[in-house]
């Protein structure tokens, strides 16, 4: 972990107090000098780290920046985040992570942008991902389950998502199948798991997230600005402020750790299923689905134990639904 990523462990875990020059020097094991330049290097980066002669340093506010020594120290032991690598810029997330999987790097890697020139979601669709807006990142799984429950994952990461912004801002985030995240009948988030396979069993899974974290209105191409929002423009709705993207990483990584790690089984994705119900606008709706060129029409029963959605047809057959665009609520 590097010094810069010690020091604000360090001030994390002060409780917001100061700490003197000396108490950082012993903890870290450098000089104060060392110390002193560590510092000026975080303030350059936007942290606010305040300092009176006799009580010492304190760190008063965070930038809204992804810092990955930060994000993966915060982490703790997990295995989704147990290396995080942040880039400026890059075509795409899934690109970079599917080159490191070829590569032979261990499940668990995540890799963010900043911003991504191509990012795209599902159907070959685009994704807007302006600069230092959002959470467009992806990671490398290597699960253990059959092609049939690979749906699972999206099942499950969707969860994860939408546990994380209602535990981070309270916001009422809701689930549309298969891969969409809502908030007030608004996306705010969309997952676009990229599998591949080897003799007809899963060699790794590339699971990407793009979350609109602090976009505008304007950031959103004017196709998709009727239809979809922000975290921020629903704080503001309400009042609020923006949060910081660095905690809502944390707390969506962690949370993506906690809910793979039961998709692969039978008995831990059943609680899945139970609340991906709870937190679905889809369930109990008639719906009509878009599956490649055919359309299916019925209600959404429930979810399957393979992550499959379950359409009741209107001639009472029950359809087992593994992909598609749902293009009609109500």
């Amino acid at each position: 972990m590097s010094l810069d990523a010690q020091i604000l462990a360090a001030f994390r875990a002060g409780d917001d107090g100061f700490i003197t020059s000396p108490d950082l020097s012993h903890r870290l094991g450098v000089s104060r000098a060392t110390v002193g330049r560590h510092i000026e290097e975080l303030r350059s980066l936007g942290y606010d780290i305040q300092h009176q002669p006799s009580l010492g340093y304190r760190l008063a506010a965070s930038p809204d920046i992804l810092l990955a020594e930060d994000i993966q120290h915060r982490l703790g032991k997990t295995v989704i985040g147990r290396q995080v690598l942040v880039y400026e810029q890059t075509v795409s997330t899934n690109d970079l992570c599917e080159k490191l999987a070829l590569d032979g790097a261990a499940g668990g890697v995540v890799v963010f942008a900043e911003s991504q020139t191509r990012g795209r979601g599902r159907m070959g669709r685009s994704w807007a991902s302006p600069r230092g807006k959002g959470l467009w990142f992806s990671t490398l799984l290597r699960p253990k389950l059959p092609m049939s429950s690979v749906a699972r994952l999206t099942i499950a990461a969707s969860v994860a998502i939408a546990r994380a912004i209602r535990e981070q801002t309270g916001l009422a985030a809701e689930i549309k199948w298969p891969n969409d995240i809502f908030i007030a009948g608004r996306k705010c988030a969309g997952i676009l798991a990229e599998v591949r396979t080897e003799m007809d069993a899963i060699k790794f899974v590339i699971l990407g997230i793009g979350l609109d974290v602090n976009c505008d209105a304007g950031d959103f191409p004017p196709e998709v600005r009727r239809v979809a929002t922000s975290l921020k423009m629903e704080l503001l709705r309400q009042g609020r402020e923006p949060i910081l993207r660095g905690d809502l990483a944390v707390a969506l990584l962690r949370e993506l750790d906690r809910v793979c790690r039961l998709a692969g089984d039978d008995e831990g994705f059943d609680g899945i299923r139970r609340e991906w119900g709870r937190l679905s606008s889809t369930l109990g709706k008639r719906v009509a689905l878009q599956i490649g060129p055919h359309r299916l029409e019925g209600h959404a029963q429930a979810l399957d134990e393979d992550g499959s959605l379950l359409v009741r047809c209107d001639n009472g057959r029950i359809e087992h639904a593994v992909s598609g665009d749902v293009i009609m609520e109500k």
